[in-house]
This record gives structure tokens, C-alpha cells and sequence, in this order.
């Protein structure tokens, strides 16, 4: 009878060489993984170690395993190593300070973005910045709409460098930071001095202005976060 410490093995050559194959594109991002009993009889091995090969693949974000659905491979990418973090990330929340160390990296990287954006902005980057800036405004008076516009607002700030692993950080942020998020309370008048913080950041951006530009995404953030703090108290 095979020991458990036997089907760990059998479980890592069978996650290692299906990792190979994935990424090699022998198996196509958004293809099925091959059926149970073909991985059976191609590696020798039970029902129980393909499963946990299954698992495994699907915790380093190369498979997508959903109930009764064959698990469909996932092409390794940014947001899928983002996401692989999400259980580790969301446990680091609920230790002392964990949001707010979380929020602290946010100011950090959208403090270097806002002044990239006042130096190298193109037109149609400033273009993209201003729309967020007009539906974030045209939002004020709806709390729900508001909160997905001022989302889009910093989302744009995330894609000016051009650099893939950001929109992927900006992604995960949301996501991570979404369940506190969410349950703000968010009243027009809030709404309204967020909005006022962005056209600062906007503002400073078009001058061409790294300094202003920091200083008042600086200012944005630290608001943003003495507004948590008064609704949750210490994170």
C-alpha cells in the first residue's frame, strides 16, 4: 500500500511535469486539463494523487478547478500570481496593522506612479486620467458608482508606465482591500472631497508637477485611510 509520504512524491512529479506542459503551451491556455483516468493511466498513479496534483496546480494559479467542471488550465500571467497570494494575503489582513501595512505599500507605489505620470504622460494617457476624473464626478451623488469610478480613477495611474506587473498589483489591492472597502460609508459630501482630491492629483499631473502631484495623492491616501480608521478603529 502506498504511504502518504510516497503519494506527496508521486502528487509533485505529477505537478512538476504538468507545469512543464503548461507552460510550454503543449496544454493551451483556457484548455480542459486531460480527464482523471487519462492522467491515471499516462502516470501511473490513483485517483487520490491526481486530485492532490489538482489542488497543487490550482494554488500556484495555473489550473482554475471549479466544482463538477473539469479544471481549465490557466496560462501563467501576473494576475494569476496575484491571485495565488489571495488566501496568504487575506490571513496577513487579520494580524495587528495588517491592513494598514497593505495600505502603506499602496501609498508607496501610487506615490512613484502619480509623479512617472506627471513626467511621461501622453496625450492620450492625460485623455484617459480626465475621463475617469469627469465619471468619477458625475458619480458623486451615486455611492455605489462612485466607489467603481474611483476605482478606475487609480487604475488608469497603474497603466500609464506600461508595465504589465502594475494593472496586476492595482487588481489585487482592489480585491484584497475590497471587504473593508466595501462596508465605507459613502455620503455625497465624502464622495464630493474624494472626487476634489483626484482633480488635485489630475491637476498636477497635467501641469507636469511630480511634487504637487505626490503630495496630493499623498494627501488622498493618508485622508482616505483616517476615514477607515474612524468607521473600522484600528486594523
Amino acid at each position: 500500500m502506498q504511504s502518504q509520504e510516497d503519494k506527496g512524491r508521486a502528487a509533485d512529479l505529477v505537478v512538476s511535469k504538468l507545469a512543464q506542459k503548461i507552460q510550454s503551451g503543449e496544454l493551451e491556455d483556457g484548455q480542459p486539463l486531460p480527464p482523471e483516468r487519462n492522467l491515471m493511466e499516462e502516470f501511473g498513479i490513483s485517483r487520490t494523487v491526481v486530485r492532490e496534483a489538482v489542488v497543487a496546480l490550482s494554488n500556484k494559479g495555473l489550473i482554475e478547478a471549479r466544482p463538477r467542471h473539469r479544471p481549465v488550465v490557466r496560462k501563467p500571467g501576473y494576475d494569476a500570481a496575484f491571485e495565488a497570494l489571495e488566501s496568504i494575503v487575506t490571513h496577513l489582513l487579520h494580524e495587528p496593522d495588517g491592513v494598514r501595512n497593505l495600505f502603506d505599500t499602496r501609498i508607496i507605489i501610487e506615490s512613484a506612479l502619480v509623479r512617472e505620470a506627471a513626467k511621461n504622460a501622453n496625450k492620450d494617457d492625460l485623455i484617459a486620467l480626465k475621463q475617469a476624473l469627469e465619471a468619477n464626478e458625475a458619480a458623486i451623488n451615486d455611492s455605489d458608482a462612485f466607489y467603481q469610478t474611483d476605482i478606475g480613477f487609480h487604475q488608469v495611474l497603474y497603466g500609464i508606465p506600461r508595465n504589465p506587473v502594475l494593472p496586476a498589483i492595482n487588481k489585487a489591492y482592489t480585491t484584497w482591500l475590497a471587504p473593508h472597502w466595501s462596508q465605507m460609508p459613502r455620503l455625497p459630501d465624502r464622495n464630493r472631497r474624494n472626487f476634489e482630491a483626484h482633480k488635485e492629483i489630475y491637476d498636477a499631473v497635467l501641469m507636469r508637477d511630480p511634487d504637487a502631484a505626490e503630495e496630493a495623492l499623498r494627501c488622498h491616501l493618508q485622508s482616505a485611510w483616517k476615514q477607515v480608521r474612524e468607521t473600522f478603529g484600528e486594523l
